[in-house]
């Protein structure tokens, strides 16, 4: 279980990356330097990637990147995560940018549009948006709601993980083969438009017709593709240390320009402060109170708390050094949307990839980080018209490779195995995230998860196994008063002057109405003759509360520390019983193997 206090070596510095002594500050120094430089070349074209994806100059999510490193790095709570832009927010960052012009059309109503205008105006829906999440996740850090942001089903999360890779996967498909989807003439949207369209940006890759060029777009969208997959192959260990997707990337620029050929490349502004903003005027404090920017906060604030706790979770599972403070974490994190939300940057979040490649590389503290968020400051400012060299279609088949990764179907019998219930919360939340929101694909995954909770602990299994003398009532989930008349049905079947042996050992709770019905059912059956066979051991701390001095008579009477009365045994006279007639088995209390239970056995 994580905790808030970092672990200290015995100098007082954080033990890192599974030192067991403290580390050198200079060699310290070299392995952060040298885990911040691989880090910077997987955030690089990951960066981009997204930008592109969800259409918007890729400074801005290099910003993201900056703002990650160089703010959210010194704040962490997580000193080896990594925060920058994620596909994880893809969709909501996507629906925003889209939504805002849709908005600003309507506003404008009959009147001419300029593009550029629309476009400025759906970039102060995002900016706003994220400086909203920004500030509600600051909120829940200092309410320490942290851990809370954990407690969502394993079975949501990768359903809300696997849609947002789906919706990943047929969006950027189009953009592999620098394809514009349209749907009855208007440009698609949504998961299921982007899907029906494949086909026919497939048949156009065979078409004859010269005036597009989607079949080298393709090509190229297939080298980098196999680049991903036959990179992380190589048997050399030195060559691994350079990112898959940098490879990718690099290998698909040069094909494509040495080749000439003749497809979409990244437009870039010259400088970054020629491609940042500052949204903060008359119309932005407005928006501040627009129902579309107060939807998109509160889904990017749950949707990056949630991904960026469960990185940390990770993280920390990857080395020994200093834990993760959940809710400092999560301050810092708003802090980076705050700033992200007020240059018009795209969102942030904890990013696994960059995670694990720091922790990989040999990251130890938090200036590995740091430095990551440098060198990208340095490549935007010294560098930034090498992008204009990278072609869009490379772009898209890597992230077409990252939402294949993300929908991991492998997950689905791995989930079967476990419950399948589990696989019904996973594809309903898939499913409705596809087909409608992503918002309301997450939140029907949890109430199913809380409807499956309810019944699972209102859920009781009852098996009676009648015979003439003895009969053996087993007691499987949960016994609340929601079960009292299920459970009395079953004891009226019970025969008279027969010996009934309750066996609570798949028991998880019961409660004082459950234990006064098998208490006054006693009474009555000894009337008939009767004899009632309870482990009473068993029942200790199967119930939360002694409402009334029965419930306590059971407790006390398990741990043998009071004079009961005859229908509360001891478990001392219990075990001399079951010891008196461990040969009769029509008075031994047993088990499932036919051997007497242990009344002092801890269940």
């Amino acid at each position: 279980m994580a905790s808030d206090n970092s672990n200290k070596t015995p100098s007082g510095g954080p033990t890192v990356g599974g030192a067991n002594k403290p580390t050198g500050f200079f060699r310290a120094f070299r392995e952060d330097f040298l885990a911040s430089i691989v880090v910077f070349l997987v955030a690089l074209p990951l960066c981009i990637g997204i930008a592109v994806a969800v259409g918007v100059s890729p400074t801005r999510a290099l910003i993201t990147g900056i703002i990650g490193g160089l703010i959210v790095g010194f704040f962490s709570g997580s000193p080896l995560q990594v925060s920058g832009p994620a596909a994880g927010l893809f969709v909501i960052v996507a629906d925003l940018i889209s939504s805002g012009k849709e908005s600003f059309i309507a506003r404008a109503g009959s009147g001419e549009v300029v593009e550029s205008e629309a476009v400025a105006y759906s970039l102060m829906v995002l900016g706003t948006a994220v400086f909203l999440s920004g500030i509600l996740q600051v909120i829940a850090g200092r309410l320490k709601l942290g851990q809370w942001f954990r407690a969502v089903s394993p079975a949501v999360i990768k359903g809300m993980l696997a849609g947002i890779g789906f919706l990943i996967l047929v969006s950027q498909f189009h953009v592999m083969l620098d394809h514009v989807a349209l749907w009855h003439g208007e440009k698609a949207h949504g998961g299921l438009q982007y899907l029906a369209t494949i086909p026919e940006a497939i048949m156009k890759c065979f078409s004859t017709d010269t005036t597009h060029n989607h079949h080298l777009a393709a090509l190229t969208g297939i080298v980098t593709i196999a680049c991903l997959i036959l990179w992380p192959m190589i048997p050399s260990k030195k060559l691994k240390i350079v990112p898959a997707a940098l490879v990718a990337i690099v290998v698909a620029t040069v094909f494509a320009n040495v080749n000439g050929l003749e497809i979409k490349k990244i437009e870039i502004a010259g400088n970054l402060l020629s491609d940042t903003t500052f949204p903060v005027t008359a119309t932005w404090f407005q928006l501040l109170l627009d129902p579309l920017v107060i939807k998109g906060a509160i889904v990017i604030a749950l949707i990056a708390s949630a991904e960026t706790l469960l990185c940390a979770t990770a993280v920390d599972q990857m080395h020994t050094g200093e834990r993760t403070n959940y809710d400092k974490e999560l301050s810092a994190q708003g802090i980076g949307n705050i700033l992200c939300g007020l240059v018009g940057a795209l969102p942030m979040t904890g990013v696994i990839v960059r995670s694990s490649a720091n922790v990989n590389s040999g990251g130890k503290t938090r200036l590995s980080t740091i430095l990551h968020g440098a060198w990208l400051l340095l490549f935007v400012a010294l560098l930034p018209q090498v992008l204009g060299f990278i072609p869009r279609a490379a772009l898209g088949a890597l992230l077409v490779h990252i939402g294949i990764k993300l929908l991991n179907l492998k997950q689905i019998p791995e989930l079967w195995k476990t419950s399948k219930s589990e696989v019904g919360i996973f594809l309903a939340t898939v499913l409705v995230i596809v087909g409608e929101d992503l918002l309301v694909g997450v939140i029907v995954g949890i109430m199913l998860s809380a409807i499956k909770l309810l019944h699972r602990f209102s859920h009781l299994e009852l098996q009676l196994n009648e015979n003439e003398d003895v009969s053996t009532l087993e007691m499987q989930g949960a016994a609340t008063f929601l079960r009292l008349p299920q459970l009395a049905a079953t004891l009226e079947k019970v025969p008279d002057s027969s010996e009934l042996r309750v066996d609570f050992r798949h028991l998880s709770y019961i409660d004082h109405a459950c234990l006064d019905l098998l208490m006054n059912w006693e009474k009555q059956h000894e009337g008939q003759g009767g004899k009632l066979m309870i482990d009473w051991s068993s029942l200790h701390g199967r119930f939360s509360e002694a409402p009334d001095e029965n419930l306590k008579r059971v407790k006390l009477a398990s741990a043998g520390s009071l004079d009961v009365a005859p229908n509360f045994p001891t478990a001392e006279s219990l075990a001399d019983t079951a010891a008196k007639h461990k040969s009769d088995p029509r008075t031994a209390a047993t088990n499932s193997n036919g051997e007497v239970a242990n009344p002092q056995r801890s269940l």
